[in-house]
Order: structure tokens, then sequence, then C-alpha cells
């Protein structure tokens, strides 16, 4: 089992004709995806490596019954890019880019919360895997195996760091979800995606310094989390008062400290690593108990 994606999901790529559209459309298919369209207004009727390419998503859609979408486009356009999957109910949309607006990733997220019909990942994040199964961004494909771990992470490199030392154990799903001050999707969101999976047996959860997200996740997991779950919060060391990396990590006196969110959580039970490999192998005391 894996969340979010499986193996009839049926990729199509906004943006495919670009250089990273292209570069990652066929990384994706190399590592098994079904890409079975690409969106590029003004270039329908052309194709990349055989998949063809259509001026708008609802034809995409009509034509392939394509049941995810990821998302590489400009900045600019990403607000309407996005807002054309919604209205072409496409269940799950994948934002890679960096860079979006934030006023414009709470239109849009607003714009999907308003239809009911599609989950946001992102933006500005590497995507979601299912190793061995689907592959929905730029995850590298290769770095890990299936098996019964769920990852749910702000930081794509963090994402891959745990896929590769837990590679010999393998994940359900790995997700990740942005470091943004808005994102679709939440750590919570995946935390209740991963609890109900019976393919996923325990769960990492990458934070990072700034905002609430790990403390409102660390209160979720107390109340409805019933498997193990083991986090790391990525800015130990980061100066109080800067702004660092991700647009949604900068720090506060003692908000958002990763001291903070790491007591929140271990308070919940939760066992959090001092350095991403203290904490894959935390994962692997528990995996191989």
């Amino acid at each position: 089992m894996s969340i979010f994606l499986d193996a009839d999901s049926k990729v199509l790529v906004q943006g495919m004709t670009g250089s990273e559209g292209t570069k990652h459309t066929r990384r994706m298919v190399a590592s098994g995806t079904d890409v079975v369209a690409g969106v590029t207004p003004g270039k329908g009727g052309q194709d990349v490596d055989g998949i063809p390419v259509f001026n708008s998503v609802p034809e995409a859609v009509a034509a392939t019954g394509a049941n995810v979408s990821v998302v590489f486009v400009p900045p600019r356009f990403t607000k309407g890019a996005v807002y054309e999957a919604v209205d072409a109910a496409v269940p799950l949309i994948v934002v890679i880019t960096e860079g979006v607006p934030v006023h414009d990733t709470a239109a849009f997220f607003q714009y999907a919360q308003d239809a009911g019909t599609s989950r946001i990942i992102g933006p500005n994040c590497p995507g979601i895997i299912s190793p061995g199964v689907s592959n929905a961004g730029i995850i590298p494909a290769d770095i890990t195996k299936p098996g019964r771990i769920g990852l749910v992470s702000k930081s794509g490199t963090l994402t891959y760091q745990m896929m590769y030392e837990l590679r010999d154990i393998g994940f359900s799903t790995c997700i990740g979800i942005g470091g943004d001050p808005i994102i679709g999707t939440t750590h919570i969101d995946a935390l209740a995606a991963f609890e109900a999976d019976p393919g996923t047996d325990a769960i990492v959860m990458i934070g990072e310094i700034g905002g609430d997200a790990e403390e409102r996740a660390a209160a979720y997991i107390s109340e409805n989390v019933s498997k193990p779950v083991v986090g790391y919060v990525a800015g130990f060391t980061a100066p109080e008062g800067k702004t660092m990396g991700h647009a949604g990590a900068i720090v506060s006196g003692s908000s958002g400290t990763a001291e903070a969110k790491q007591e929140a959580l271990e308070a919940v039970g939760v066992r959090v690593g001092k350095t991403p490999s203290e904490t894959a192998r935390l994962m692997r005391d528990i995996m191989t108990d």
C-alpha cells in the first residue's frame, strides 16, 4: 500500500516541454511512473518521447484519464496552472515550483479547498514517491526500495538522505511537503494517511525551525497516531532572528526553535534524533526489534 500515489496513478506534467519538465519527466518514466500526458499552452499536438502534449489540463484529462498533475511552470504562472488542474478535478496536484508568491499559494490552496476535489502537495517541494510503484516529482527513485516506513519531510535533501540511510529496509511512501509558510499538505495530513495505511508500520517525520507545524503535529500524534514515530528537526544551530533557507524557517525567541519542537515531540513519545543519521538509527531499531 501507499498514500496519495499508487499503481493506478496516471501522471500529467504541466510544463513538460520546458527543460526541467522534460528532464524530470524522463526520470519519472525511467522509474516506472505512468506519465500519460504533458500540458503546455500553444504546444498541443507535440510530444516528448512519445508522450502527447496538450494545450490544457481538461484536454489532457479527457484524452488520457490523468489523475495526478506535476507542476513545473515558472512562479508567475503557477497559480493559473493549479487553478486549471483544480477546474479539471485532478485529485492530486504536486507543485514543484519554488519562489511562488505566498499570496498566490494562499489563493490556489483556498481554491482547491473550496472545490473539494483536489489535494495539493507543495509548492517548493520535491514531490512524492511510492518506491517501485510511482514517482511524481523530482525525488531520486534509485536510492531506496519498497518497504514499510512512511516518510514525511519539509526538506527535499533530507528526504533523500533518510531514504538512502534506510534503503535496506525501504519505504511505503516518501512525501516532501515543502518548507514555504503555506503548503497544501501538512505533516498532520501525511501522519493521518500513514496511520490509516495498512502498508506503513512506522513513520519518520522531518521538520525544521520556524512556525509551529511540528508542535501541532505533536499534539495530533498524541491523540491520533498509534504507530511509532521518530523525528528530526533541522536547524539546531541556526541563529535567532535570522531567516534560514526555506521561506517558513525563521526563529523568534523560543517560538519555532529546534529545541522547542524536540521537546513537544518527545513529550508525546516521539524519539527525536539530533542528526539525520541518528534519526535513521532510531527507526532502524524500531524496524529490526
